[in-house]
């Protein structure tokens, strides 16, 4: 089974597990910090009418250092707007960031779709104290938990 297979299918156990949406989330959270030794794996909720962005469950040392701010804070600001993942190797390089932790080095936002495939509902974020710690097949492999998320979202 490859690296993506396994990962995927422990999503989809953690996605039906009994307990509801916050439960399966954290057992999702849990599960992506794990596979690839991340310091720090966030589930956000995108509220486009509130224009808020908002932390459902985290997994790493620390609460959320923003719990909740506006969509178009941060580098998940930029993510949301664009639609599209936002890789930053360097965060103390990008304008951007919003300082959660003082060590984290490297930042990947990966948006998660409407079942239409046309809004962003919602965001996995995942920090690293390793600089350029998300190649492109980390990536690919986050944004394919998203789908596997978004199933979550719509159910």
């Amino acid at each position: 089974m490859t690296e993506a297979n396994k990962l995927t299918s422990d999503l989809e156990i953690a996605a039906t597990s009994p307990g509801g949406r916050v439960a399966s989330l954290q057992l999702i959270a849990d599960t992506i910090r794990h596979s690839g030794n991340y310091r720090w794996v966030g589930l956000y909720d995108v509220e486009h009418d509130a224009g808020i962005i908002t932390n459902i469950v985290w997994s790493g040392p620390g609460a959320p250092a923003h719990p909740q701010f506006s969509i178009t804070n941060g580098l998940t600001g930029v993510a949301v707007a664009g639609k599209c993942t936002v890789n930053v190797g360097d965060v103390a390089a990008d304008p951007h960031y919003l300082t959660a932790f003082g060590t984290t080095k490297s930042e990947i936002i990966v948006p998660i779709f409407d079942a239409a495939g046309q809004r962003v509902i919602g965001t996995i974020d995942v920090e690293s104290e390793v600089r350029d710690a998300f190649s492109g097949r980390v990536q690919t492999l986050l944004e394919g938990c998203a789908g596997v998320i978004a199933r979550l979202w719509h159910s």
